[in-house]
């Protein structure tokens, strides 16, 4: 509920500077909005149904970060639509230093896609890899960025294409005739979050590159081994299978990714939004540094002590056996993906705020570490059978333990 009311606040400050902008006397700060109050009744159909405390509570609270927002552009002597609306941000933003508050920042970046944006938080808690996949155009590469500039991480950003050479992504040595040695030159992966757009552009050769460092967390050059960043996140962005000049990604490859996300077209409101902010330069930009790496591995490592029970570790492993004894799948969850499957659990847990994972953890993330993973058979194919359908037909055949309270 309180997400629809930040909502309507955003609305309600977008409007108010949009009048005062154009020359709307400002009655009084509580005037204004209550102005707006008027002008926007459908924003308050929600509230209407509810108890008339609670009418009044949400009213209070709206007319409260209203004030506060003015506030803070009287302070800083600017009253334009964005000043008004990064007033809001700031004023309700989560606490520096939490994944939350990294998800706060890459929300005011992309609009909407808020599970896919949870889903790519838990996958980096995890230790693990994100592959976005979708169209181009539709907001990959920006939430990718609103990440590394979020987490204040060393990035680097490939866009692949099919004369991308390994030597680009591992480095290479050269010799220098001053000192007349051989030096060896860096390559994109010395980072602690490497994006990888339109990954699946590139040659295989290249590819593979990527296949030692995404697993090993180091790369071999020369007979030298050589660790990168800690930590260290790839995040790759690829085009639909079947688009032009594309090439599919081997399965083992693709199994390295812990989860695989789909961006999907926004509602007609949400790109309503997306239009109004483009108005304000680069998307990816609105997003602040609230996080570092240092940070990041303390939290990672309070993850990967979320409690696990026996009855949990089974029903992973059920569902993993599930995918692959299902007719229509030719391949199912490795065990690769059983451990990822379990480490995403465990950072849906923590996002929670929980101490121990549950089976709804399991359930929320596990339609994201199987997408990729599981191969259809022929006879899926043939009858028109889309991976998503199996996975929640295997969620819904396979008995979750039952949690009792004592």
């Amino acid at each position: 509920m309180r997400i629809h009311i930040v909502s309507v606040c955003v609305r309600i400050i977008t409007d108010w500077a949009y009048l005062t902008h154009t020359g709307n006397p400002l009655r009084g700060r509580f005037g204004c909005c209550l102005t707006l109050f008027k002008l926007y009744p459908p924003c308050f159909q929600f509230i209407y149904g509810c108890e008339q405390q609670f009418y009044i509570a949400c009213y209070v609270y709206i007319l409260h970060i209203f004030d506060r927002c003015i506030d803070l552009c009287y302070d800083k002597g600017n009253f334009g639509k964005e000043d008004i609306l990064m007033a809001y941000y700031k004023y309700n933003a989560v606490p520096s230093g939490t994944p939350r508050a990294v998800i706060s920042q890459v929300q005011n970046a992309v609009v909407g896609k808020s599970d896919i944006i949870e889903q790519i938080m838990m996958a980096i808690l995890a230790k693990g890899h994100i592959l976005v996949e979708d169209i181009p155009g539709t907001g990959k590469t920006t939430m990718a960025l609103a990440f590394s500039h979020a987490m204040g991480l060393k990035a680097n950003r490939v866009q692949f294409t099919p004369d991308v050479l390994p030597a680009d992504l591992t480095g290479f040595t050269i010799y220098q005739k001053e000192t007349g040695q051989f030096v060896y030159q860096p390559g994109s992966v010395m980072c602690n979050l490497l994006l990888a757009d339109e990954i699946n552009r590139t040659s295989p050769k290249t590819q593979s590159a990527l296949l030692e460092v995404m697993e090993e967390r180091h790369v071999t050059v020369d007979g030298t081994t050589r660790n990168v960043g800690n930590p260290f996140i790839v995040i790759a962005t690829q085009n639909p299978t079947g688009s032009a000049g594309t090439q599919l990604l081997p399965e083992s490859q693709l199994d390295r990714f812990m989860i695989c996300v789909k961006m999907g077209y926004p509602t007609v409101e949400e790109e309503v939004d997306i239009l109004k902010r483009n108005q304000f330069g680069r998307a990816d930009t609105r997003a602040e540094r609230v996080f570092s790496a240092d940070k990041l591995l303390e939290t990672q490592e309070n993850v990967s002590e979320i409690y696990v029970h026996d009855v949990i570790y089974s029903y992973i492993a059920r569902l993993a056996k599930a995918t692959r004894e299902q007719e229509m799948a030719a391949l199912g969850l490795s065990p690769r993906g059983t451990i990822a499957l379990t480490a995403m659990a465990k950072a849906s847990a923590y996002l929670s705020g929980r101490e121990y994972v549950i089976p709804d953890d399991v359930k929320a993330v596990f339609p994201a570490v199987a997408a990729h993973r599981i191969l259809l058979s022929t006879k899926a194919k043939v009858g028109h059978i889309l991976v998503q359908d199996l996975i929640w037909q295997i969620l819904d055949h396979t008995p979750a333990p039952t949690i009792s309270s004592k």
